[in-house]
C-alpha cells in the first residue's frame, strides 16, 4: 500500500515538473518563434523544417528546467553518480528532443492547420503542434528516467 502512494505521488510530482516545464518550453517557443524570423529569414521554413531553432532553443529550455525539477522533487538520486546522472539525462533528452522535433513537423505540416481559438487566447497551428508533441514525449519521458536514470 506505502509503495502504490509513494509511485501515485511520484506521477504526481512529474505531472506537475512536466507541466512546470512544459509551460517554459511553451512560452520560450512563443518568444523565439516571434523574434528569431527577424533576425533568420529561413526559421519559419529552413528546407521544409518549420521553426527550427526555436524548437531547439524552447526545448534545451524545457530540459534543463525538467532536470532540476525532476532531481528536486520527483526522483530519488542514488542509483548512479551525478555525472552519470545528468549524462543519461541528457542522453534521453536528446534523443527525446529528436522524437519531439519529428513528431512537431508532423504535426504542423499535417494535422494542425487552423487556428483554434480559447476566447481568451488563440492557439497558432505552432503552439499546437508544440503542446501536442510534448505531450506525446512526455508519456516516454517518464517510463525511460525512472527506469533507466533514477531509481526504478
Amino acid at each position: 500500500m506505502r509503495e502504490l502512494l509513494i509511485r501515485q505521488k511520484q506521477v504526481l510530482f512529474f505531472i506537475i515538473a512536466g507541466g512546470l516545464s512544459a509551460i517554459v518550453e511553451i512560452g520560450s517557443f512563443k518568444a523565439f518563434s516571434t523574434y528569431l524570423p527577424h533576425f533568420f529569414s529561413g526559421e519559419t521554413n529552413f528546407h521544409g523544417i518549420h521553426y527550427p531553432l526555436s524548437n531547439i532553443f524552447s526545448t534545451s529550455c524545457g530540459i534543463i528546467t525538467n532536470y532540476f525539477l525532476s532531481i528536486w522533487f520527483v526522483f530519488e538520486r542514488g542509483k548512479h553518480s551525478k555525472r552519470k546522472e545528468f549524462a543519461y539525462f541528457m542522453g534521453v533528452s536528446f534523443v527525446s528532443t529528436l522524437l519531439s522535433l519529428g513528431f512537431f513537423q508532423i504535426f504542423y505540416s499535417f494535422i494542425f492547420k487552423d487556428n483554434i481559438n480559447l476566447i481568451f487566447y488563440t492557439l497558432s497551428p505552432e503552439m499546437i503542434s508544440k503542446i501536442a508533441a510534448i505531450v506525446l514525449v512526455s508519456i516516454l519521458n517518464y517510463s525511460v528516467k525512472k527506469k533507466v536514470i533514477f531509481n526504478g
